[in-house]
């Protein structure tokens, strides 16, 4: 009788499909998760934990609660959100404590739903939320009851369920590899002795054991995610990010710049014709990039600022120094009309200290394009502003001294470096009216230097913003009339530019029309991202000298519009929009004298996200506070967009909760990359491969 041959030994990198009860249809499945290893499944962390010694019942149940708890199916039904074509899905289950309702505003997955019936027993896990005064979950995992389920530990890991593959499958297939994955084939550990020790943190594969096969003593800390284990995954997760920006930084210092003195006779003219006094947030950040723009290696830093704080001035001022030590500066702004409000700026300031301003954008005709593209390679443009087409390779500078960039998280990493590429090191100061908690602003800039202009100019008043349902838009449009009666001008913003059958939302082009006739009297305008530009340009000059009224716009005004005269500003459809949307659409009134305000409608089926973001910015103007709850509803992800690059996706790290955390990972790699540049010595060997695992040769370039 042969031998049956041995099978070989897990690994790390084996692919899941091999293990057992898996195969290659449920292979793929987890590989759709991005779990394709047995490392992959080793780092799927539970969401929760369901401590089965205190069972929770419906009736126990309180607002933000995360939960777990066995019900009975009583109904699975659906309706229409509003008058949209969206469906609201609803499960309805209850125990012999009460009942609750189950909303989903998407389909899990395809059959999601036909799964239930009534008086079936199902495992409801997830957060309760208070809607209303009235309790309920909003997209939980919902599943059948496993027949051996009451069998499992006291402390049981949930996780997030993979379409069919229910959290009890998955926790099954996770014992399975710390059962089987022999010591040798355990994850390295990366960390140092000495800072492990000097943080208080167990190593890698302590923590992973300790998260997927719970002891029931450390159930508090588990399920608060204060445990031991999440506390070495946090560091970890922020360790690696922060080293990269510390290798970035070295990097940057280590370049060779040209040192940019000037002795700021331009800067000082400047000043003296403005009609107003620089704040006190202005004179600091000045004095920063002016101490930058001396030193030897390129400036790179970010000026954040709320709208109207004055981040322009700051730009222009540094651009002075460059041309007066004799180089060129570039504007690069994201949009046609954030670009020509700049251009509009500059010339009028710098036009009579005898600097030429000019402006390069995708409309520029060829022949004006190409003398200007000869003047800025002889020199004789001193600053040009512009869109990408600033990028372009026909675009030379005869010497670029300081690169500009507006609406920094519009644009990615490649496009900055490629106008940095157009001079030698040149200095960089990057600029957003988006403002950015500082917790953030150090993890996606961490390689820059960041000045917060934190005060606004005297004589702006708060701008006074009401959240009102469609019940009341005649109030408002009487309201919005009775402000342009008094001389003033308005703006109405649509989330749509035109009817879509997808989507039940007033429509700028449609509402534009009904507009015109319910106001005869008053000259109406209409701006949207379809229109070309010169049409574009049109509009918003009429707008400007006061020819137009009322401009009806989508989001196209969101940045780089300013009427000092229009004082009133109507967001259709409100629930559409982010936070930062809001806030920057808020803020193209109180640009002048007159006191101005804000009129949010929401539509219908407002969902509870919705209602909080609104209500949210009823109570405050301060952008920071904005940016900071922004931050706590989305994530950071989804809160700087998908353009901006190089900002890990966390799995377990929290930039709000672990804000603790984050600083001293950071304090931790700068220290570790200042006593070890190179990360030379023998114990960070395996902190050097796993940056170049992460981020390629580029991460290693800093510490040459």
């Amino acid at each position: 009788m042969r031998d049956e041959p041995k099978k070989p030994k897990l690994k790390l990198e084996t692919d899941v499909q091999y293990l057992k009860g898996v195969g290659p249809k449920l292979g793929a499945l987890l590989s759709k998760r991005g779990i394709r290893t047995v490392l992959d499944l080793l780092t799927y962390y539970p969401r929760a934990y369901e401590d089965r010694r205190a069972a929770r019942n419906i009736g126990t149940l309180k607002g933000d609660d995360l939960v777990s708890l066995k019900a009975q199916v009583i109904k699975v039904s659906s309706f229409h959100m509003g008058r949209s074509k969206r469906k609201i899905y609803d499960v309805l289950i209850r125990d012999s404590s009460g009942q609750i309702h189950c909303k989903y505003f998407r389909v899990p997955y395809k059959g999601y739903f036909e799964r239930f019936q009534p008086f079936q027993e199902v495992r409801v896990v997830g957060k309760v939320t208070d809607y209303r005064g009235k309790l309920e979950f909003h997209h939980p995992d919902l599943r059948d009851i496993e027949p051996d389920e009451d069998l499992q530990d006291v402390l049981v890991p949930i996780y997030v369920e993979i379409e069919t593959l229910s959290s009890t499958k998955i926790a099954r297939l996770v014992r399975l590899v710390l059962e089987q994955l022999p010591p040798e084939a355990v994850p390295v550990e990366k960390f140092p002795a000495a800072l492990r020790e000097k943080h208080g943190l167990i190593t890698r594969w302590q923590a992973l054991q300790q998260l997927h096969a719970p002891s029931p003593e450390d159930a508090a800390a588990l399920m608060e995610q204060k445990s031991a284990a999440h506390r070495r995954i946090i560091f970890e997760e922020f360790f690696w990010m922060e080293l990269y920006l510390a290798a970035r930084k070295s990097g940057l210092q280590k370049e060779q710049g040209v040192p940019i003195k000037a002795r700021g006779e331009l800067s000082e003219r400047l000043i003296k014709s403005l009609p107003f006094e620089l704040t006190g947030a202005q004179k600091r950040v000045i004095q920063e990039v002016n101490k930058d723009l001396a030193k030897e290696h390129p400036m790179s830093r970010l000026v954040q600022g709320d709208v109207g704080s004055g981040k322009t001035m700051v730009a222009l001022l540094a651009a002075l120094q460059a041309i007066e030590a004799g180089h060129q500066a570039g504007l690069m702004a994201p949009t046609e009309i954030l670009a020509e409000q700049h251009f509009r700026n500059a010339k009028k300031l710098f036009e009579p200290l005898g600097l030429r301003v000019a402006l390069l954008t995708g409309k520029s005709k060829a022949k004006e394009r190409g003398e200007l593209l000869a003047a800025l390679e002889a020199g004789e443009i001193h600053f040009l502003i512009g869109t990408h087409a600033l990028i372009e390779d026909v675009v030379q500078f005869r010497s670029l001294g300081l690169v500009i960039i507006d609406e920094q998280h519009r644009f990615g990493v490649e496009q900055r470096a490629k106008l940095k590429r157009k001079g030698v090191s040149p200095h960089f100061l990057v600029m957003t009216a988006t403002p950015i908690p500082r917790t953030l602003a150090m993890t996606v800039y961490g390689d820059l230097d960041v000045s917060v202009l934190d005060e606004l100019p005297p004589g702006r008043s708060p701008i006074q913003t009401r959240v009102i349902f469609d019940s009341k838009r005649v109030e408002a449009m009487n309201f919005m009339a009775a402000q342009i009666e008094r001389g003033r001008q308005a703006y109405i913003v649509y989330p749509l530019v035109e009817e879509s059958e997808k989507i039940d939302l007033k429509n700028a082009l449609e509402e534009f029309e009904k507009l015109k006739t319910q106001f005869p009297k008053y000259k109406f305008g209409l701006l949207h991202g379809r229109m070309k530009s010169d049409e574009k340009d049109e509009v918003m000059d009429q707008f400007r000298k006061g020819e137009i009224q009322v401009l009806v716009s989508t989001t196209v005004i969101e940045v780089g519009v300013d009427v000092p005269n229009a004082n009133i500003m109507v967001i259709e459809h409100a629930e559409r929009f982010g936070l930062s949307q809001l806030h920057q659409l808020r803020g193209r009134v109180g640009r002048g004298e007159h006191k101005s305000f804000c009129v949010m409608i929401m539509g219908h089926a407002v969902s509870q996200e919705a209602r909080e973001r609104t209500a949210f910015m009823e109570k405050t103007s301060d952008g920071f506070k904005v940016a900071e709850f922004d931050l706590e509803l989305r994530g950071p992800g989804e809160f700087l967009g998908s353009r901006q690059s190089g900002l890990p996706g966390f799995q377990m790290a929290n930039l709000v909760r672990d804000v603790t955390t984050l600083m001293e990972a950071r304090e931790a790699a700068f220290d570790l990359l200042k006593a070890d540049p190179k990360l030379a010595k023998p114990e960070n060997e395996h902190l050097r491969a796993e940056l170049f695992d992460k981020h390629g040769p580029t991460a290693l370039a800093g510490i040459a």
